[in-house]
């Protein structure tokens, strides 16, 4: 019998189909806290006891992975592994598995609301409406606007599908991706700095690299067209929050959606008092179909590397 520690809540939230799995392969799964992420001093002292660990935004540092004596698999319940010590990992022979695709049409769907949202003001008005005011915000419409989308992976294609539908104009960088590919979406390669000039929106959707500071650092934040609407369902890291702050109560950017944050739950942040501001909690992956996903794909991964067959969803 081996043992399975899951650390996120959210695990087999809406299907019990993950669980099962794990179960009936005598993988022991065991969950602390329903309802809240496994504490990081509370990790450390459990994970000597598992064989496989589950994880939503933790961070699995060298000093999480030493601890684990017993750990054969480390199972990302979701896409993105920045927030584990990959190369600690590898080194004692551990492998990282995630769950590529899994939620990339609800993180498109949602991010996509973000952009009506903050556009139309839609929830700026909810709020007004309940304290009892009757406000008539306007706003911009979609169509004949500039999209840049930066990252176009599978979740910036899915967006830019969506934009070209509402009549929007999508820009696209992404170093990875060849301009013919990006051309044969619809949407029209470019630089990052030409991109933030010219757009009216700018999406972003790739992974953040915790060495190199934000990417959107004040000076391109500084770049981006006066009135412009920052859209981050991605990673908090690549933006200058700060920055960010400071450029929407001066007036230079239009407004800001944002799901992702450097630090989470969101803290103390000058975010909190800026204008023209839409904050939503790392919700954008949080659909039904693709909890259900996620959670099928890494059970699946945690079963076949604790049987000894190599995962089918390693990551390099």
């Amino acid at each position: 019998m081996s043992t399975t520690l899951i650390t996120t809540p959210t695990f087999a939230r809406f299907s019990r189909e993950p669980w099962v799995l794990l179960e009936q392969a005598g993988a022991g799964p065991s969950r602390p806290y329903e309802d809240t992420a496994l504490p990081g001093g509370e990790l450390l002292e459990r994970v000597a006891d598992a064989d496989a660990l589950v994880v939503g935004m933790d961070l699995i540092t060298a000093e999480v992975i030493d601890a684990g004596a017993r750990l054969k698999v480390i199972a990302k319940h979701g896409v993105g592994v920045d927030t584990i010590d990959l190369a600690a990992a590898h080194a004692r022979g551990i492998p990282v598995v995630c769950a590529p695709g899994s939620n990339s049409r609800a993180v498109a769907e949602f991010t996509f609301g973000l952009i009506l949202d903050a556009s139309r003001r839609i929830t700026a008005s909810h709020q007004r409406v309940r304290d009892g005011d009757w406000p008539k915000l306007f706003g911009p419409e979609l169509a004949g606007k500039t999209l840049a989308v930066i990252g176009f992976g599978r979740i910036g294609r899915l967006l830019t599908g969506y934009a070209l539908a509402f009549g929007m104009t999508v820009l696209a960088h992404d170093p990875y991706v060849g301009d013919e590919n990006i051309a044969a979406q619809g949407a029209r390669p470019g630089g990052l700095d030409d991109c933030l000039a010219q757009a009216d929106i700018v999406s972003l959707h790739l992974p953040a690299d915790p060495g190199a500071g934000p990417l959107l650092h004040r000076r391109r934040l500084a770049s981006m067209k006066p009135g412009a609407l920052l859209v981050n369902a991605a990673r908090g890291g690549l933006v200058d929050e700060e920055a960010l702050a400071s450029l929407l109560k001066d007036g230079h950017l239009g407004g800001a959606a944002l799901d992702a944050f450097a630090h989470e739950p969101l803290g103390d942040s000058p975010l909190r008092t800026a204008p023209n501001v839409l904050l939503t909690s790392h919700m954008a992956a949080c659909s039904h179909e693709a909890n259900r996903a996620m959670g099928v794909m890494v059970a699946e991964d945690v079963v076949r590397v604790l049987a000894g067959k190599p995962p089918l969803r390693p990551v390099r």
